[in-house]
């Protein structure tokens, strides 16, 4: 089987939820942000923007806010995980960077998904961990969601749709769980 850098990167990536207290150095930081800038975008519209927020205080308020919200939601999963007063829905991070999107732009959807996970892979491969973390979107479902938007400066006419937790790994390295089989198709 073909081997290299990249490859290695991909399987090896893991959602870290243990981070320590440690910010990451301007340089990966920087690394990882160039990383999703040069995700694909339909029609090359680059209709993302980032917010890096590394401030504790911000993150705890984010990280309670969101939990209440997600309280009133429907499904029990995110209800019981909302309830949970242990969980840090950043998983103690201290760093995250939310990816918005201009909300008419072409499926802006995947331009932020594609993003978010050139910053995965470029956060593993320089040594960070790193997790997609969407529990603090239900922030930008509520009545006062115009107001987090504007104390986070996100620009009008964007709203986050996904995030990115960094930080140095507090956990040693997990083996990826067994791929579920029958998953490809072959039409040749």
């Amino acid at each position: 089987m073909i081997t290299n850098d990249t490859l290695h990167t991909i399987k090896n990536r893991r959602s870290i939820r243990s981070f320590t207290d440690e910010q990451i150095k301007e340089e990966e930081l920087q690394a990882v942000l160039e990383s999703g800038v040069y995700a694909p975008s339909a029609a090359n519209q680059q209709a993302w923007h980032f917010t890096v927020i590394q401030n504790k205080d911000l993150l705890a308020w984010l990280n309670r806010e969101a939990k209440e919200t997600a309280k009133t939601f429907d499904d029990e999963h995110i209800r019981l995980m909302a309830n949970n007063e242990k969980l840090n829905i950043f998983y103690g991070a201290p760093t995250v960077i939310l990816v918005s999107g201009k909300e008419d732009a072409m499926v802006i959807e995947s331009d932020c998904a594609a993003a978010n996970q050139n910053m995965l892979l470029a956060a593993e491969s320089i040594g960070l961990g790193s997790c997609w973390v969407n529990l603090v979107l239900f922030l930008f479902h509520h009545p006062k969601a115009k107001e987090y938007i504007a104390e986070l400066g996100i620009p009008d006419g964007y709203k986050p749709y996904c995030s990115v937790a960094l930080g140095y790994k507090k956990t040693k390295i997990v083996n990826a769980p067994a791929r579920k089989p029958n998953r490809i198709n072959y039409i040749r």
